[in-house]
């Protein structure tokens, strides 16, 4: 008997009539076994769909045409277990309500689907309306999700297609527009299912229940043995006649039916498994993975390291040299295509030295090390290491033919342009200046190169790039230029660069100066101008703006950029600017809101490219062939790109929510398959923690325990008793571990949290294997140091915490112990002051010493921004007998006195509302009695009041609390909050007084009221806070001219000046002859000035604002000897000649004699003197002195 001729005499005549059964195979067919067979239910409770007889139809069609068979009923009583079992799936097509009629057949639902029944729900099955009396169908169907409302009516809208190789998608079009009742629901269930088609709600009105950018349409999933296919589609009648609906829900049957090998894991996030390889790591910066599986990655400070999974263990591979001032360090890593054979790695790295430059070197590995010998040097790149931070880059990878495609950094300060376009052209502002290298076709800065690597170094310029090779005032290793700092990027295998760039930091828009601060996401087909300094974005410019005189000209001409800077070396005419084909700033963007809000640092990530051939358990599923990954370091996110068939950006999904990354650093695919992924870590210096490598495996499967490994102490001298711990380690199947210890000394353990004593000085890897009860295990390392103990560091000022303003001198105070160094050297303290924005740090130049002053940079580009100081201070140990030397460190965060609200650390209850007449177009908004935002650290050294920029309508207000610690915690300061007058009507309440609690806190700001009863804008503390306080005035001291002192002005004066200054440092002096601006040792001819007193002035201005001002009067006279000497100065000069020199000498002389008889007659001479002057010096200066100083003579004479 058939399967159907069973089921009906098991449904009985009583039920005959509402099951029917269709779908039967045509006559040819009747010997081939129907491919599936299945049960079409379309009762309904609620709504009725006009739509269910056409249906119907399409089914019965389908069945006759694609030989599977089906039955149809409305009748509720074949939820049983026996006739269930008949069925490879059951089709939901549009049923409403509760369909079913009592508990035994909900269960019956539930235990067909326990025992690998497949479920196919259409468009209202996904809606039922039961989520309160049987939650487990939108359990099963939604991953939870609820369908609130729809669309008003059918729309015409697009549906994009993401998964090309789903058997129901595959055909269909990217963006695939057709008109639908486009039902929204309550959350994304994305990670929770895999979705094959996302709604595009910007081609149509979604209606009050919009759900953004990330909208679901078409899913399916996998539950326990079950399979789950599901679309929101199809409520028109017409969708049902549609060819590719109807291919769609084929496809769709036939995945749940598991006739068809589908993948309904590949974006579901319990199907990835993210394996810490190692979680030591300090600072690291670039990756790539070998064939046989290790793993190479860098550190900044110089540190090549290599993971080997055949011990699960990492060790150094090589320390090299280099300098780390600014962003500069060991950056870019990258393998040879033919490592198996040759063993060449390629660094990227700042040599130490005053050479100012970049190098791209090759070495060799041998085993697991590298011999900084085998250096073959490829490549050096100017980097200026003034006025630090320039953006580096240095990102390394390869491309199809064995090109090597360098990313390079605009070198260029951005501190001092506004946040906007760094252009500044004034003498001496070259490095602020990103037209002389990103727009710069002459220089390899704000650049992606491309090179071939020689075998015996050096390297060669492949066809294709930009520039031809002697191309006059060009590179021709440049491939693409324009960038800022094209930092990620890859390289896929018909050579589309996929890269992103950072754009400056404004966080608002000025009509004058340009967009605000934006970063992109570029698709690199071919060699172009990428638009920085003059264009961002999709090609929003910047205005020309002279930074002489402030003032802002046009807007640049994207599609004709021109580069007239004094500072071009290259060629003025730039090719049309390409645009951006992701963009977007710190605020929501309109045109790509998945990115949603935050810091702004882009990546480009690896293109997947699957092989069917591989065997590998971990590789990723076909789904991902072809899509870019980008990932966003500030707001520790990572996402797909879907291309449409054009190769253009389709979509942008989220990528693995559930799973924490903090500030992903690099990401490259290995040989397995698997993902690799670095992460920098959380902090601002330079051994952060929370940093690490890690192998995201696709593992649909049991997953291996998550191990935690700790050791205390790490260091120490022997015998040195080490207590290890397990402690957070876990199955994520909550099944039963063991461990086992390796300490790497011979010894183990099965304990979870054994001790061990070490005997023998050296360096211990120690390793931890947790095993779960089916067998799969995960492992931690840890190091232990015997014979060295590491240097304990401590910042000691400034405060963890404390307040300082931009521009303030702020001194430090570390200490360093090291037990076997003893006395400290400070010159081998490093201190590096850092610019935090977001969640990164620009480093500054380093200071070697343990007390000093950090002088903080004057911003004022970064006005609106989330932005601080960070300051790192670090010691190298010099080792110990047999143990290597170990670093020790300290980090302290310094806040803004001028702090805005939305950059809070934590909150509840409060919602950022974007607004233009707040301080950053953003506020604190919907605050409720009891709500709050914290801010960590904080520390009220030195501060004496706060006050709060708020807004509130007429007959609102509250009051804020400023507590220490926790929400209850020790009140710092209460501000009443009274009615400003509007919503938008903002208000600077006076500040009120504030108690320090002691020490670094959290600091909890708790709003009082009642609803919505203020909003607060920013919050000011006044005080010192933790800057150097200098209140005495700088030292200032003349030499070369004496106060009072009379100068004949035939002599010279050289002037000199200089200021001194205890406190902060001398800021500015500068210096005036009767009001004239005169340098220091300037030799002023006294014959120049006018006979007579004058004044010189000298201003000196220390960096606490304090002045000091010295005046010094002196005279200046002549005489017959000063007129004699004048002459024969003139004479020298070549000013008058040898003949008139001689007759006006000797007229000096006649007059000087005949002085001591009589003034008048001595006068006549004298006159004549001048009349001869007046005839014979046609040098128009000495024929004014020499007759200026004659008639002053005469009248001294004649008085």
């Amino acid at each position: 008997m058939s399967r159907r001729k069973k089921l009906l005499s098991r449904i009985g005549a009583g039920a005959l009539g509402g099951v029917l059964a269709v779908g039967m195979l045509p006559a040819g067919a009747q010997a081939q076994e129907a491919e599936f067979h299945a049960l079409l239910f379309t009762k309904t409770e609620g709504y009725r769909h006009t739509s269910i007889p056409a249906g119907i139809e399409m089914f019965e069609n389908l069945a006759a045409e694609n030989n599977f068979t089906f039955d149809h009923t409305e009748d509720s009583s074949v939820f049983n277990d026996a006739d269930l079992a008949e069925y490879d799936v059951i089709i939901m097509f549009q049923t409403s309500g509760m369909v079913w009629e009592n508990d035994a057949q909900r269960e019956a639902m539930k235990s067909y689907v326990e025992n690998g029944g497949g479920i196919a729900a259409i468009h209202n099955a996904t809606d039922m309306g039961i989520e309160n009396d049987f939650p487990y169908w939108d359990d099963l169907v939604n991953a939870g999700a609820h369908m609130p409302s729809h669309s008003p009516g059918v729309l015409d809208g697009t549906a994009k297609v993401t998964d090309h190789h789903h058997p129901s998608t595959e055909g269909l079009p990217a963006r695939w527009e057709r008109a639908e009742e486009w039902y929204n629901f309550d959350k994304s269930m994305r990670g929770d299912v895999h979705v094959l088609v996302s709604a595009d709600e910007s081609t149509y009105n979604p209606g009050p229940d919009a759900m953004g950018a990330d909208h679901p349409i078409s899913w399916c999933r996998d539950v326990g043995l079950a399979r789950v296919w599901a679309t929101a589609m199809g409520h028109d009648t017409a969708a049902y006649s549609e060819e590719l609906f109807i291919q769609h829900i084929l496809g769709g049957l036939r995945t749940a039916a598991r006739t068809v090998e589908a993948d309904c894991s590949a974006t579901v996030d319990d199907a990835f498994e993210k394996v810490a390889l190692d979680t030591n790591t300090q600072a690291p910066t670039a990756m790539d993975i070998a064939p046989d599986g290790r793993v190479f990655y860098t550190e900044i400070l110089g540190r090549v390291m290599v993971y080997d999974p055949a011990t699960e263990s990492t060790s150094t591979a090589m320390e090299l040299p280099v300098y780390s001032g600014g962003e500069d360090g060991l950056v870019g890593l990258v393998l040879d295509p033919n490592f198996a054979e040759n063993g060449w790695i390629y660094l990227y790295y700042s040599p130490p030295g005053d050479q100012e430059i970049n190098r791209v070197s090759r070495f060799t590995v041998e085993g697991n090390t590298i011999s900084p010998d085998t250096e073959v040097q490829i490549l050096d790149i100017p980097a200026s290491r003034r006025s630090e931070p320039g953006h580096t880059g240095g990102y390394l990878t390869f491309g199809p033919n064995g090109d090597l495609y360098i990313g390079v950094g605009d070198d260029t300060n951005p501190f001092e342009s506004g946040g906007y376009s760094p252009i500044d052209e004034r003498e001496g502002r070259d490095l602020f200046d990103a037209q002389k290298t990103s727009a710069n076709t002459n220089d390899l800065r704000g650049k992606i190169l491309r090179i071939t690597p020689q075998a015996d170094g050096g390297y060669t310029i492949p066809e294709g790039n930009m520039f031809a090779p002697g191309t006059e005032k060009t590179r021709p290793e440049i491939y693409a230029m324009g960038f800022r700092n094209p930092f990620r990027f890859t390289v896929d295998v018909d050579g589309t660069i996929y890269m992103a760039d950072y754009g400056p930091d404004s966080s608002t828009a000025d009509p004058d100066r340009g967009p605000d601060g934006k970063v992109e996401w570029n698709i690199v087909k071919e060699p172009g101008f990428y638009g920085w300094p003059y264009c961002i974005g999709n090609n929003i410019p910047y205005n020309d703006y002279d930074f002489a005189t402030g003032t802002s000209g046009e807007k640049f001409d994207c599609a004709n950029p021109v580069n007239d800077s004094p500072n071009n070396t290259g060629l003025t005419e730039l090719p049309a600017a390409q645009e951006a084909d992701v963009w977007y700033g710190y605020g929501a963007s309109e045109e790509f809101p998945i990115l949603e809000t935050g810091g702004a640092a882009p990546m480009g990530g690896p293109v997947y490219r699957y092989d069917p051939d591989l065997d590998s358990e971990i590789k990723f599923p076909e789904y991902y062939d072809g899509k870019p990954f980008f990932y966003e370091w500030a707001r520790n996110k990572i996402y797909t790109i879907t291309l449409d068939e054009q190769g253009e950006v389709l979509n942008l999904d989220p990528w693995l929510t559930s799973q924490q990354t903090l500030a992903p650093m690099d990401m490259r695919f290995g040989p397995d398959g698997a993902l690799y992924l670095l992460e920098w870590g959380g902090g601002y210096g330079r051994d952060n923690p929370d940093s690490g490598l890690y192998r995201i495996e696709y593992n649909q499967g049991n997953r291996r325990p998550i191990v935690k490994v700790s050791a205390d102490p790490t260091s120490g001298q022997t015998p040195l008793e080490v207590s290890f711990s397990s402690e957070g380690s876990h199955d994520p199947e909550e099944t039963e571990l063991s461990y086992s210890w390796d300490f790497g000394d011979g010894g183990t353990s099965t304990e979870a949290n054994p001790t061990h004593t070490y005997a023998e000085n050296g360096q211990y890897n120690v390793q931890l294997t947790v095993t779960d009860a089916t067998g799969k295990a995960g492992v931690g390392n840890v190091t232990v140091t015997v014979g060295n103990t590491a240097p304990s560091v401590s910042v000691k000022a400034p405060a963890d915490g404390g307040f300082f303003e931009f521009g303030d001198q702020v001194a430090f105070d570390v200490d360093v112990t090291d037990p076997e160094d003893g006395q400290i050297d400070c010159g081998e303290v490093v201190v590096q002051p850092a610019l935090g924005h977001d969640a990164h740090a620009h480093p500054m130049d380093p200071i070697n010493a343990c007390e000093g002053v950090i002088e903080t940079i004057v911003d004022d580009g970064h006005a609106g921004a989330n932005i601080f100081y960070s300051v790192d201070a670090s010691y190298t140990d010099h080792g110990g007998d047999g143990a290597p030397a170990l670093t020790g460190r300290d980090t302290v965060v310094l806040q803004p006195k001028h702090k805005q609200a939305e950059y809070f650390t934590s909150s509840q209850g409060i919602r950022v509302v974007n607004q233009e007449g707040a301080e950053n177009g953003k506020r604190i908004g919907d605050i409720s009695d009891g709500d709050w935002i914290a801010f960590t650290p904080v520390n009220f050294t030195g501060i004496d009041e706060v006050s709060l920029r708020v807004s509130a309508p007429d007959g609102r207000g509250g009051s804020v609390e400023l507590r220490a610690g926790a929400v209850d915690g020790p009140l710092v300061a209460e501000v009443e909050v009274p009615s400003t007058g509007g919503w938008d009507n903002y208000v600077e309440l006076p500040p009120v007084a504030v108690t320090d609690p002691g020490g670094t806190t959290e600091l909890f700001v708790v709003f009082r009221g009642g609803t919505s009863p203020f909003d607060l804008d920013s919050l000011t503390f006044i005080g010192d806070g933790v800057a150097q306080v200098d209140k005495d005035a700088p030292t200032v001291t003349v030499s070369g001219v004496e106060d009072g002192t009379s100068y004949g002005d035939s002599g010279d004066l050289t002037l000199g000046f200089e200021a001194t200054d205890s406190g902060v440092g001398v800021d500015s002096v500068e210096a005036t002859l009767d009001g004239e601006t005169v340098e220091n040792g300037a030799e002023i001819p006294l014959y120049t000035l006018e006979l007579g007193s004058h004044e010189l002035v000298v201003k000196a201005t220390d960096k606490a604002g304090n002045t000091a001002e010295q005046k010094v009067t002196f005279t200046v006279t002549t005489s017959v000897e000063d007129l004699r000497a004048l002459v024969e100065r003139f004479a020298d000069e070549d000013r008058i000649s040898a003949k008139t020199a001689k007759d006006l000498k000797l007229r000096l002389s006649v007059a000087e004699g005949l002085k001591r008889f009589s003034a008048s007659a001595a006068s006549a001479v004298m006159q004549t003197f001048a009349d001869s002057v007046e005839k014979r010096v046609s040098d128009e200066e000495v024929k004014t002195v020499l007759v200026r100083d004659a008639q002053a003579v005469i009248e001294q004479w004649r008085a």
